[in-house]
């Protein structure tokens, strides 16, 4: 038989754990429940498949449980939250989260979100094929052995989706990608209308990281009405 996927909850509302748990258990999942995002650090282990965190919860929020959890494993993360504000939403994907969802939300796009986080897998097999050891990126060099990227050897600290971004746009080189095809390709999953913010918040922390945020980009550059691309 074969084995379920474990998926771990954290919310204070006791409703919508109920129905999180119903609705999951219902489409094949086994489910962990918890109250904070303490007793979700504490129900944490390698079993766990994908979290799921309420950004808002008392002892813990969903912001520090996830930087907890990412300290342990680099398993998929979805937040769930009441806000949608920009800062909101970089001060979870910089902990680590890999996706969110605004509520009220509906069932059908949560099962949609949990399922294409949970069938990501790594690079496609036509990527990988494209790959370099290591990409010179002017004075960058991305390493898609070890996952990292460095500036002067020294490490830039990327987020797992962060990375994937780069290393997409770094194997194709001058090709511009709209948001659509960063997050079909990145996610795994459908666009949808909040989407595109998604992307463009991961891409704003990546500038960030790099530097990158004057009018003149020097690595990551917005296309105006198209996309974005390294040259």
């Amino acid at each position: 038989m074969m084995e379920k996927h474990k998926i771990l909850i954290a919310d204070d509302a006791k409703d919508i754990r109920e129905m999180l748990r119903i609705m999951l258990e219902d489409a094949g999942y086994e489910v962990v429940l918890a109250e904070n995002g303490m007793e979700a650090v504490e129900h944490f282990d390698e079993s766990i498949h994908l979290v799921i965190l309420d950004i808002m919860m008392p002892v813990c929020g969903g912001i520090d449980a996830c930087t907890k959890i990412r300290e342990k494993a680099q398993v998929p993360i979805l937040f769930l939250t009441a806000k949608s504000a920009e800062e909101d939403l970089v001060e979870g994907f910089e902990a680590g989260g890999d996706d969110y969802l605004v509520k009220p939300f509906s069932c059908t796009e949560l099962m949609l979100r949990v399922k294409a986080l949970l069938r990501r897998m790594p690079l496609s097999e036509s990527v990988e094929k494209k790959e370099q050891a290591k990409i010179q990126i002017e004075d960058l060099v991305l390493d898609t052995e070890l996952k990292q990227l460095l500036r002067e050897g020294e490490e830039v600290p990327l987020t797992e989706i962060e990375y994937r971004i780069l290393h997409l746009l770094a194997i194709n080189r001058g090709h511009i990608f709209t948001a659509k095809d960063i997050y079909e390709q990145v996610w795994g999953e459908t666009f949808m209308n909040n989407s595109t913010n998604t992307v463009m918040v991961h891409i704003r922390n990546i500038r960030k990281k790099l530097g990158d945020t004057g009018p003149e980009a020097k690595y990551l550059h917005n296309i105006w009405g198209r996309g974005y691309r390294i040259i």
